[in-house]
């Protein structure tokens, strides 16, 4: 359906991009995303232009990602092009700003053409550097891809990077996911981003799992969990999420590592993002806005000067504390009761004590003073936990 959208007083400074094409789609992926078509991508890129043009008088981002799909995919062309109508829109500028790229489809001139208008961070989807495990994910890039786009990257002037890495994959043994941390550790990036793997409904993985092509081993899940953790710390990495490492270069007792990602955190935090593209999901003045996620639709919507959202929720203001709790609680550092306060307005000991005592009574986490979060073993169970915190109504 479509919405018409009250434009904040205040600007809003975290933007995020979908961009819907893939060469192929991988195995476990749930994300929208679709075969890569040169009309569609250009059909898609004018319709992105004419969004950036409604939205640009309301933001002015500190942060900015273009995720996926495979951004990278886009031709030099066509990336010129949206960077030239953001430099115009005056949407350039961002402190940070992330664009997804698969090893397969970096190339020196894209990596130059992102530096020379502003990009200042690439996260690359590795996800195994085993030869078997990448083509048994669907992945369309190789081992030897990975270090020569990483070098590219490098060479292009990009020294902010993160590696995505999955675990729990099927066939993948403790050796291997020891490995490939390892190798992709020696890379030297900036940061790490690793997910276990899941089975989401309508992937071909979930299929297989379904027929009993294999098993999941939970305990093998866990001890590569645990791993990862001693691993990255041990290479200098400091853990700020479930799933995100990052290195420090400043003062030891910050909260968060200077290299974290924080366009992420805003999310986390319960900050305010636009989103363009299609099945983008922002979050402005407690509503949370979805585009339909349809390629089609989305450029027929935007041709006619209009956003093509799908849906619009508003949330109570008990409803979006709740799920800022929630989200919140996947960083190490929890929330400050004070910082909780500020963003929501509400008092997270007194509107979830029963929740963070149950939290505490399971070994899931510490309330202090100041501040609740999760243990290490709470950290695991984070999606269990912000369960719940949630809170639906009023």
């Amino acid at each position: 359906m479509m919405s018409s959208i009250k434009v904040s007083s205040a600007p809003v400074q975290s933007l995020y991009v979908h961009v819907p094409f893939c060469a192929t789609k991988c195995e476990y992926c749930a994300f929208y995303s679709e075969a890569s078509s040169g009309e569609q991508m250009n059909n898609y890129v004018e319709a992105l232009l004419c969004e950036m043009e409604l939205v640009a008088p309301s933001v002015k981002p500190s942060t900015i990602f273009f995720g996926g799909g495979t951004p990278s995919i886009l031709n030099l062309e066509q990336w010129r092009r949206i960077l030239e109508a953001m430099e115009r829109l005056d949407l350039l500028g961002a402190e940070e700003w992330t664009i997804e790229c698969n090893p397969a489809t970096v190339s020196t001139e894209k990596a130059k053409l992102f530096r020379q208008f502003g990009v200042n961070r690439i996260s690359m989807g590795v996800q195994s550097l085993d030869a078997k495990l990448l083509e048994r994910l669907g992945r369309i890039h190789s081992r030897e891809m990975v270090f020569k786009s990483f070098d590219r990257l490098r060479e292009a002037g990009f020294d902010n990077i993160n590696i995505d890495l999955m675990f729990a994959i099927p066939g993948q043994t403790m050796d291997i996911w020891r490995a490939t941390m390892a190798e992709a550790i020696a890379l030297g990036s900036e940061h790490l981003s690793c997910y276990e793997v899941i089975y989401e409904e309508d992937t071909p993985l979930f299929e297989q799992l379904k027929a009993g092509e294999f098993d999941i081993d939970e305990v093998l899940a866990c001890t590569m969990y645990d791993a990862l953790i001693d691993t990255a710390a041990e290479a200098g990495f400091d853990q700020y999420e479930v799933a995100n490492f990052a290195r420090h270069d400043g003062p030891p007792a910050a909260e968060v590592p200077s290299h974290a990602c924080r366009h992420n955190i805003n999310y986390w935090r319960g900050g305010k993002c636009q989103a363009l593209g299609p099945s983008a999901s922002g979050f402005v003045d407690g509503r949370r806005i979805r585009n339909v996620a349809n390629t089609e639709r989305y450029c027929e919507q935007l041709a006619l000067g209009q956003r093509a959202h799908e849906s619009v929720e508003q949330l109570t203001p008990l409803a979006s504390a709740g799920e800022t709790a929630a989200f919140g609680l996947r960083m190490n550092a929890g929330w400050p009761f004070a910082v909780f306060s500020e963003v929501t307005g509400h008092d997270l000991r007194a509107g979830w004590a029963g929740d963070m005592q149950r939290s505490v009574d399971a070994g899931w986490a510490v309330q202090t003073e100041e501040r609740f979060h999760l243990t290490r073993e709470g950290l695991r169970f984070a999606d269990t936990v912000a369960e719940w915190f949630i809170r639906l109504e009023e």
